[in-house]
């Protein structure tokens, strides 16, 4: 081999190793996946339920959408575009146009809840959404993967009912106790400020987000003479998995 060979068969080789470790990161890289957000304020005696719908949505969205798809309802003092069958259709007509390996469903509920579930108030009507009620409406959508953040009182019962590994529960409370911070004219309750408003910003992942919220949560609880909401993140090991690419 000449010396004119020699180099340039040094620096293929080099060129060769530089270029491997890019080529295996790459091969190990999911790309992320894309996340259909669904936000609805129910209660629509108090507007700080459409408020916080809206501006969960949009941060959810930038945070994690990836170009996914962004429907947003609530219902207010004179309108009830939030209601237990529009709910029904929304999960069912985004479930049928995603792809149940890859995409990830991200539903947000915010309202009043009770020990039977979530509040639903239009200007006709008043009624709940149970826990099985919902778990059967995600069952029905096709969409395999899903994040459940119910923002509310007693909310806790969602996890009980609907956490398991392919779907990620986030409330605001445990089975036991209120939430707080939902006046009329508020931008977000006490749960929706924290978790949304500040820490999906603040931080990588949702486990992160959630543990960051509940510790704000709980300092402000504390500060203002409040029982303990205690907000509770249950499930979705795959939905997590998923999420962080790996």
């Amino acid at each position: 081999m000449d010396f004119l060979s020699g180099v340039r068969a040094v620096r293929f080789c080099a060129a060769l190793a530089l270029a491997a470790p890019a080529c295996a990161s790459g091969a190990r890289a999911a790309p992320p996946p894309k996340v259909d957000v669904v936000a609805f304020g129910l209660w629509g005696d108090q507007s700080v339920f459409a408020s916080e719908a809206a501006g969960a949505a949009r941060i959810v969205a930038r945070q994690y959408g990836h170009g996914g798809k962004v429907v947003v309802r609530a219902n207010t003092k004179q309108r009830g575009d939030a209601t237990e069958d529009s709910l029904r259709t929304t999960l069912a007509s985004l479930g049928a146009a995603m792809d149940p390996e890859r995409e990830i469903l991200f539903l947000i509920l915010t309202s009043h809840g009770d020990q039977q579930g979530v509040g639903i108030a239009t200007p006709r009507e008043k009624s709940f959404i149970t826990p099985i009620e919902l778990r059967e409406m995600l069952r029905e959508s096709g969409a395999r993967l899903s994040v459940v953040v119910v923002s509310a009182c007693y909310s806790g019962n969602f996890a009980e009912a609907l956490a398991e590994p392919n779907t990620l529960v986030i409330t605001a409370a445990d089975a036991d106790h209120a939430s707080f911070g939902c006046r009329d004219g508020a931008k977000w309750t006490t749960f929706g400020e924290a978790f949304f408003g500040e820490a999906i910003a603040r931080t990588k992942t949702l486990s992160d987000a959630f543990a960051l919220a509940r510790s704000r949560v709980a300092a402000r609880e504390q500060a203002e003479g409040y029982d303990p909401s205690n907000p509770q993140m249950a499930g979705g090991a795959h939905v997590l998995e998923r999420l962080r690419g790996e």
